[in-house]
């Protein structure tokens, strides 16, 4: 079986280096499924989850806070400012980020706080999106 590593690293860390069959990442054209020998690219990511399919079909799920996507032949690497494990995510501090993201919304500052919110508001979901694919596996 064919595989191609992958790097996972923010600008604090490497948060994850091994070989997978597959990477899913949200590119900012859409939804991006890198397989061992792939075209050479480079793009950049949107906030969400990335998912490494290992050699043993089971799977690693990373929070992004966006960043760049490097893909060569036999390597992928995810450059981040902001990696974390879906399981190292703290879910209060999430839910805590979304709500006050939406009350700054609702309150309807100037263009600038909108536009910040949006973005708190879009991290703090995706935050939370990893977290509930990475729990809904577990249970499976």
């Amino acid at each position: 079986m064919s595989t191609i590593r992958v790097d996972v690293v923010s600008a604090e860390a490497e948060i994850f280096t091994g070989d997978a069959k597959l990477v899913v990442v949200s590119g900012e054209m859409g939804e991006l499924g890198i397989a061992p020998r792939h075209a050479p690219l480079i793009t950049r990511i949107k906030p969400g989850q990335v998912r490494v399919i290992m050699p043993d079909d089971t799977e690693q799920y990373f929070y992004v806070s966006g960043g760049i996507l490097e893909v060569q032949p036999h390597v992928v690497t995810v450059l981040a400012d902001t990696a974390v494990r879906a399981n190292d995510i703290d879910e209060a501090a999430a839910n805590l980020a979304r709500e006050e993201a939406e009350r700054a919304l609702v309150d309807r500052g100037d263009a600038m706080e909108i536009g910040e919110a949006q973005a708190k508001l879009a991290e703090a979901n995706a935050q939370l999106h990893a977290l509930a694919h990475l729990r809904k596996n577990l249970k499976s």
